[in-house]
């Protein structure tokens, strides 16, 4: 088993989980990459767009295009920060708050099929030890 073989397994599963997601999400016009944007500010009462670019392990840019749709469609907001003037806090609406879960509850299948995969052992070491890879690749 080489580092090469490891990177492509991981590609492969993330894609392929990418796909089924983004299959289920298609018929409310929201990306996989939005969802992981709902699921974030979901956890929260309102982030700046620099935390939720951090937390989503994303690029600014990226971010902030999917934050403009999203608040288009009236699923977010983004006020000006209280006490930055560069900075805008995002956070759900109550419409956001409302399709969000009913994105959760329709992608159940999605997840309850990767829990099938693994005894409860399997599925917190794999946990771990995708958690190792992060940590060490964003040094």
């Amino acid at each position: 088993m080489t580092s090469h073989n490891i990177a492509m397994a991981l590609r492969s599963a993330y894609l392929s989980m990418h796909r089924a997601t983004n299959s289920v999400l298609s018929k409310h016009k929201v990306t996989a990459d939005q969802f992981v944007c709902l699921v974030i500010l979901s956890e929260s009462f309102g982030l700046t767009q620099q935390e939720l670019t951090k937390k989503a392990n994303s690029d600014p840019n990226t971010i902030r295009a999917m934050l403009l749709l999203l608040q288009k469609r009236g699923l977010i907001t983004r006020k000006d920060h209280p006490e930055d003037g560069r900075a805008f806090i995002v956070a759900l609406t109550k419409k956001g708050r409302m399709l969000f879960d009913k994105l959760v509850e329709e992608l159940k299948p999605v997840r309850d099929s990767m829990l099938t995969l693994f005894t409860e052992e399997e599925t917190e070491s794999l946990f771990h030890f995708l958690n190792r890879i992060s940590q060490e690749l964003n040094k």
